[in-house]
């Protein structure tokens, strides 16, 4: 919700409208300001001094370059796309609407997101969770798979299951691809193992006489079965991922593989007349 502060001009609070309204302090004439700011999409932080609302702070999230490529990927691949934040519900939609993304849980506080990814578990669905923050470890605990940006905090990081090293959004997709291309590889030296010994062992037992298997080929044809086996497994390194750029080549920033095009987050402060607040510059 926000912070509390004692100063010799009073008690000062700074955080979001819910902080505002639970302490009952009225926007005034701040409040067309801070409705025009929600719907460019930005996060408004409200700021009041002695029981007065005395200015705004709008914040404008940037959004990774890679974000939108990898919400399009994801949803080719048949998989939902929620956002869940504790920022506004106008802010959410708008930026949501900018990546691709069509369900939105807003408004949330730290504590609920464990429990909204418990209730979309309810529905019968398996959840991947993304975070960075200490608030987002119950919910990448709660989720099926957690996946932690590496940018982030080390509670994040040891709460989730998958760390992505780039903090780049896309490296999502690509743990997928790689997740079920190891699977299928399992299952691949799995039917190899289990389809040769069903052949293998009856040969070698004579329940198919007069055909038969000898002692030295059954054991050149088991050595030659692991080698099957860890070949066809080595061949995993020729899986191709989008995110990761091959050796030599260079991709364009903002393009999956591509070096991050750095977007730093713009604020603005919006002081009332009676007594405007100073922003420091950093």
């Amino acid at each position: 919700m926000g912070a509390r502060a004692e100063t010799a001009g009073g008690t000062v609070f700074l955080g979001n409208r819910l902080l505002m309204d639970t302490q009952k302090l009225a926007l005034g004439p701040l409040e067309t300001e801070a409705t025009r700011l929600q719907a460019d999409g930005r996060t408004v932080v409200h700021v009041s001094q002695a029981a007065r609302v005395i200015g705004l702070i709008a914040i404008a999230d940037a959004i990774r370059p890679t974000s939108k490529a990898a919400v399009a990927k994801l949803r080719e691949r048949s998989m939902e796309v929620v956002m869940l934040t504790g920022d506004n519900a106008a802010t959410a939609k708008r930026i949501a609407a900018d990546l691709g993304i069509d369900s939105v849980l807003a408004d949330v506080l730290p504590g609920q997101k464990a429990e909204k990814v418990e209730e979309l578990q309810g529905t019968g669905k398996k959840v991947g969770m993304v975070g960075d923050g200490v608030n987002d470890a119950p919910a990448l605990t709660q989720a099926n798979v957690g996946f932690a940006i590496g940018a982030g905090t080390d509670v994040a990081m040891e709460s989730a299951d998958v760390v992505l090293m780039k903090s780049d959004p896309y490296d999502i997709v690509d743990a997928i691809e790689l997740s079920r291309a190891t699977l299928r590889k399992m299952h691949q030296n799995l039917w190899w193992a289990v389809g040769y010994n069903v052949i293998a062992f009856p040969l070698a037992a004579g329940v198919f006489y007069p055909f038969v298997l000898s002692p030295e080929i059954a054991a050149l044809s088991m050595s030659g079965s692991t080698l099957v086996v860890a070949i066809n497994a080595l061949m995993l390194k020729r899986t191709k991922l989008a995110g990761i750029r091959q050796p030599g080549k260079k991709t364009a920033p903002g393009a999956p593989g591509g070096p991050a095009t750095p977007e730093p987050a713009k604020a603005s402060a919006v002081p009332a007349n009676p007594l405007p607040i100073k922003q420091a510059a950093g």
